[in-house]
């Protein structure tokens, strides 16, 4: 039935011109076409298809039968396969180029990975000879498919080991591959009218000649829209591996071909990764810079060339490493901001690259004025304390201490009573804290003498170690690290520096440490013993009274009420509690001794 109406329509059709062909006969070629293709008389189709008689009809209608050829060709089912692929073919050749691009991209959408794999492999060839024979103006169209195709990639799982990404498990390192292949040619064509544009010598041009580059304009914008969102995904999201664990990278070289279209379409790599610092002239087009270049894609960019080391063989030599390091911190601060591990591992990785090229005590205290020298630090806080990764927290510890390393020491004195007055937690603030005694002990060493660490300029940021948030009602528990840091820096300090020599200050500051710290600390000491050890005895009471485990106690410790808990786990939390505040008296008992000793000297 199905065949004998697709004969009647293209017999009735072959006598008509092109433009005389009524909705009537689209929709019954169509239908008719695809249901014989769907039924399996393909080869019927092809007879029809190649009949020279019916070749304005192929032109016109042809590209309906789209559909159900792609899903025989996808299905790969051998006993349709040769007919399909000979009508496919055919279609490719004689349909019109934008009716084939719409129905091609129509059949690109597809949601499960292992069909998108195949979709991409199978149609991306055709629809690269479409868009080259829409000839000049054809940036648009192919603006189009890229977005499409991109989206498809987006939609596949990413490998995350080097088995994964060798095997290509979810098939995306041949997708990129294919993506790589479909987009040279017009790489090709964006740099040979760039190379013919440099050489013109003319000032004036006719006006074809401005429509003609006004168009160019437009594939070169194109191409770098693709670039810049490729860079966002999927390299961004991607781990690539080095050469010395896969010598052999899809991957990899898919980031560098990225890289190279960047050069072919006349973007320097360069300039595109120093953006944040570098004058960028007014480029024609129309996109706005913030559209044009999006940030986290030169963020992207920027790994790629300090990490991976992608074309890094493009930078002058001009460039210092202090001033990388600057223009990066836009790209870190960016990256070290967001909540994606991808990201922030990515974010941590260009930190830390763009810091080793430094020698230590290179970084002047006039950086820390530059907005992203106090940011950056404040997202590493956040990485540190709240990323749920141990590997990343860790990692940003170790960044955190290069950083420091890095500056020298009056920028360190500066960051240190930055990082005081605005960390807000108590492990970072007596890791800066533990910083601070090790700049002081290098002062005092034979030779090292510096005027940030010793005497008048040494003692703002002592007191503001030396120092409790909240009095004697400050939370012992909850400011433990920084309390016991603080602590063992001021014994350090009584031990070290001599009454005679007072070369930090100390011993004239004493009585105001005592004040202003050492008084109120053994006050909340008191205050948290007593607490805690009243806690201690109403729960051993309980227990004793033998009170069903469901009955909640009110127990807190650190401003938090204990979970529910069998009574001795309650009993062992306060009795950690307890040493707690042992542990800090001792340090104070041992202090005083070392005072009184050496004031009666």
């Amino acid at each position: 039935m199905s065949l004998e109406q697709l004969s009647d329509v293209v017999q009735r059709c072959q006598d008509l011109s092109d433009d005389s062909y009524t909705t009537e006969d689209h929709d019954v070629f169509s239908i008719s076409g695809r249901t014989c293709i769907e039924e399996g008389n393909s080869a019927q189709v092809l007879s029809i298809v190649l009949d020279e008689k019916n070749q304005d009809i192929v032109r016109c209608m042809g590209w309906n039968l789209l559909p159900p050829l792609i899903q025989v060709l996808l299905k790969k089912q051998n006993e349709k396969l040769s007919p399909c692929l000979a009508i496919f073919k055919h279609l490719l050749q004689t349909c019109r180029p934008k009716e084939l691009l719409i129905g091609l991209l129509e059949q690109l959408e597809q949601d499960d990975p292992d069909t998108i794999a195949e979709s991409l492999h199978l149609l991306l060839n055709p629809l690269q000879k479409v868009l080259l024979c829409l000839g000049s103006r054809k940036a648009s169209s192919l603006g189009m498919t890229l977005s499409s195709v991109l989206d498809q990639v987006a939609k596949l799982p990413l490998p995350h080991t080097k088995e994964q990404e060798e095997d290509d498990v979810f098939s995306l390192c041949r997708c990129c591959t294919d993506l790589t292949d479909f987009v040279k040619p017009f790489v090709h064509e964006a740099r040979r009218h760039l190379l013919n544009r440099e050489a013109q010598i003319e000032n004036t041009k006719k006006m074809a000649g401005e429509q003609g580059r006004h168009e160019e304009d437009e594939l070169r914008t194109e191409l770098l829209k693709f670039a810049m969102k490729t860079l966002s995904h999927p390299l961004l999201e991607l781990q690539l591996k080095d050469q010395d664990t896969l010598a052999v990278s899809p991957l990899r070289n898919f980031a560098t071909e990225i890289l190279n279209t960047l050069s072919a379409i006349g973007e320097s790599v360069p300039s595109l990764v120093f953006q944040p610092l570098l004058k960028r002239k007014q480029v024609p087009g129309f996109l706005e810079e913030e559209v044009r270049y999006p940030k986290e894609s030169l963020a992207s960019l920027a790994h790629l060339v300090f990490v991976h080391h992608l074309a890094a063989d493009t930078f002058p030599s001009v460039f210092s490493s202090v001033f990388s390091l600057r223009c990066n911190m836009e790209h870190i601060c960016l990256l070290l901001s967001r909540t994606e591990e991808s990201r922030i591992q990515k974010g941590l990785e260009l930190y830390e690259k763009s810091l080793v090229r430094l020698e230590d005590g290179s970084l002047s205290a006039d950086l820390l004025e530059i907005k992203t020298f106090l940011t950056v630090p404040q997202n590493l806080v956040k990485v540190m304390t709240m990323c749920p990764r141990h590997d990343l927290r860790t990692r940003g510890l170790k960044v955190l201490q290069l950083s420091i390393d890095k500056f020298d020491t009056e920028a360190k004195y500066n960051f240190f009573q930055y990082m005081l007055n605005t960390s807000h937690h108590s492990g970072v603030e007596g890791y800066v804290v533990k910083n601070i005694k090790i700049q002081i002990d290098s002062a005092l060493q034979p030779g090292n003498s510096n005027t940030w660490f010793e005497g008048s300029q040494l003692l703002p940021l002592l007191r503001k170690v030396l120092s409790l948030p909240d009095g004697p009602e400050t939370d012992l528990l909850q400011y433990l690290d920084r309390v016991m840091e603080s602590l063992n820096l001021l014994r350090y300090l009584v031990i070290r520096d001599k009454v005679t020599e007072n070369q930090t200050g100390i011993w004239t500051e004493l009585y105001k440490i005592e004040d202003t710290f050492l008084k109120p600390l053994r006050v909340g000491v008191n205050m948290s013993r007593a607490h805690y050890e009243r806690e201690l005895h109403d729960t051993m009471q309980t227990k004793r009274g033998k009170v069903k485990e469901e009955s909640v106690l009110s127990v807190s410790v650190g401003n938090e009420k204990l979970p529910n808990m069998t009574s001795e786990s309650q009993i062992q939390a306060l009795h950690s509690a307890l040493h707690t505040f042992d542990m800090i008296e001792s340090v104070l008992v041992r202090i005083e001794e070392l005072t009184e000793v050496k004031e009666n000297l």
